[in-house]
């Protein structure tokens, strides 16, 4: 188990900021090698990531990528603009104009922010699905973002006509291709970025974006509360957005910390010693946390703004868990537009707290696998109200019923949060604390151990046969699964389920490791027992 670092939640020194300059000459300077599995082109759940430091994050990667991007898009008869975004990490304004020379070279029409401005996962989601409501070629984009990675990383990520995230049918088409083109980069077209930017739309995502926000959420209760939501950015993309709806919208938003500096030498460290935007750990949260007493709620966004954080003023920074089963239980009661049909998307990683607040309200529960991609379907018809995952990733339909985003939406999941105190006078951790009291209260925890590549091979194919033990923690097993239930898709390793608990393990996407998440409804000494049992059980099956 990770130890934590000893000055985890402390601001960062000079010695823990990156050489922005070196990350940037690496860009340009280092070419990666196609043969070397490290140096390739990788799309885990959330796209391409990786360092210019370790030649994973390189000019030729991006335009073989963004070559792979515009072959696979005209194959599937995509022909509309493609909307491109960026965040704030110093990797992604080079990464975007990698990519506008090769679209421009291939005659992609291209919507892109003005120079100076960053655009959220959301708002370029948005910005597809509002595109594709009308007749004519339909619209897709790309994300230039690591997401929470930390500063000397980047990343690139391609959202279908659907908004996405994109799926593996794609992504691993588009991978292949971008190697093979890496290995070949005479296939590659490009023009210079004088000739290739001045040939981009620029389009404002931010306006229509938060203008549309009343579509989804109920601004009005929030704007006659007299409460104050403290807004986070954490210098990443959402900053201009929150402070646009702090100036334009009526709502009580105070932007707490507006600064953007690619070294995000403003940060407090993360568990692991490191920077990164991860909005749901306390330690890198910590100086909003310090704060919580200014605000009748403080949220806070990691670089993207795909995922979101909520502080209150009487818990803290509350578990990912405990707000989305909140979250359920308030939108399924205050939505009288969503179909009585729509059922609930959880991963199946999440807690099980979300599985008795969804019977309690009647819904279908659909467990899917790990990725938002797999919520995309039912967000896109309707069939789901509301899709999330533990990792802090969530999005839902408008009041009317209809899609909002299909990738996840850090900003409406905080905006949420004041709705909620809004509307019925208490915090989300003050709702959470009810549902313990109702349900048990929730012991969960993920943890990491060492895998090699070959290892994690194995464990992304282990079946229920696999699995020869009867029970676990002392508690008979009642399932184990292989595929999500929601959906029938496979889960990438094994899931084990108890009456009153359950472990599931999975192989990291992006590194040396696989990942254990449990739960234990009866205690943190059964939940040490259950992690324990899944090490145990995981270790015998890789062995």
């Amino acid at each position: 188990m990770a130890m934590t670092h000893e000055r985890a939640g402390q601001p960062a020194q000079e010695s823990d900021l990156i050489d922005v300059d070196a990350v940037l000459a690496a860009y340009y300077d280092l070419t990666p090698d196609p043969s070397d599995p490290d140096q390739m082109v990788v799309f885990g759940t959330s796209g391409h990531r990786g360092s210019s430091l370790d030649t994973a994050f390189n000019d030729l990667h991006i335009a073989a990528t963004t070559q792979a991007i515009v072959e696979y898009r005209a194959a599937q008869g995509t022909t509309g603009p493609l909307f491109i975004g960026k965040d704030t990490h110093a990797l992604s304004l080079p990464a975007w104009k990698t990519a506008i020379e090769v679209l421009r070279a291939n005659d992609v029409e291209v919507c892109a922010e003005r120079e100076d401005e960053y655009t959220p996962t959301p708002a370029v989601s948005r910005a597809i699905i509002r595109h594709n409501l009308n007749p004519g070629p339909r619209a897709d984009g790309i994300v230039v973002t690591p997401s929470h990675n930390p500063p000397r990383d980047g990343g690139f990520k391609y959202n279908p006509p659907n908004g996405g995230p994109a799926d593996t049918d794609a992504t691993s088409v588009i991978a292949a291709r971008a190697n093979e083109l890496m290995a070949n980069p005479s296939e590659i077209r490009r023009k210079p970025y004088a000739q290739a930017g001045a040939e981009v739309h620029r389009y404002d995502y931010r306006t229509p974006y938060c203008a549309e926000l009343e579509l989804v959420l109920n601004l009005d209760v929030i704007r006659g509360s007299g409460l104050v939501h403290g807004a986070d950015p954490m210098g990443g993309a959402a900053v201009q957005y929150w402070e646009y709806l702090a100036e334009h919208s009526g709502l009580p938003i105070t932007v707490v910390n507006p600064r953007v500096d690619p070294t995000w030498r403003f940060m407090t460290l993360d568990t692991d010693g490191k920077i990164r935007m991860d909005c749901s750990s306390p330690n890198a949260m910590a100086s909003l946390v310090n704060q919580r007493d200014k605000f009748s709620v403080a949220t806070g966004n990691d670089a993207d703004s795909d995922r979101h954080g909520i502080v209150t003023p009487d818990f803290g920074l509350m578990n990912p868990n405990a707000y989305l089963a909140v979250a359920i239980n308030y939108l399924y009661a205050h939505r009288p537009g969503w179909s009585p049909e729509a059922g609930i998307g959880k991963t199946l990683v999440s807690s099980s707290i979300i599985d008795k607040v969804a019977a309690q309200l009647g819904r279908r529960l659909v467990e899917v696998p790990v990725g938002f991609k797999w919520f995309v379907p039912g967000l896109t018809d309707g069939s789901i109200g509301f899709g999330g995952e533990e990792s802090a990733g969530a999005s839902f339909l408008t009041l009317g019923g209809k899609t909002w985003t299909t990738d996840k939406d850090g900003i409406i999941m905080c905006l949420l949060a004041s709705e909620i105190i809004a509307t019925t006078g208490k915090t989300p951790s003050q709702h959470y604390a009810e549902l313990e009291a109702e349900f048990g209260k929730s012991y969960y925890a993920r943890v990491d151990a060492d895998a090699n590549r070959e290892q994690k091979a194995r464990l992304s194919q282990l079946s229920s046969d696999d699995v020869t033990v009867t029970d676990l923690a002392g508690e008979p097993i009642t399932a184990v699964l292989s595929h999500a239930p929601g959906n029938g898709a496979a889960i990438g390793g094994i899931k084990v389920t108890t009456e009153h608990a359950w472990f599931a393990a999975r192989p990291s996407g992006t590194e040396d490791k696989y990942k254990i998440y449990a739960e234990s409804l009866k205690g943190a000494e059964h939940l040490t027992e259950v992690q324990a049992a899944a090490r145990e059980l995981v270790d015998a099956a890789l062995a």
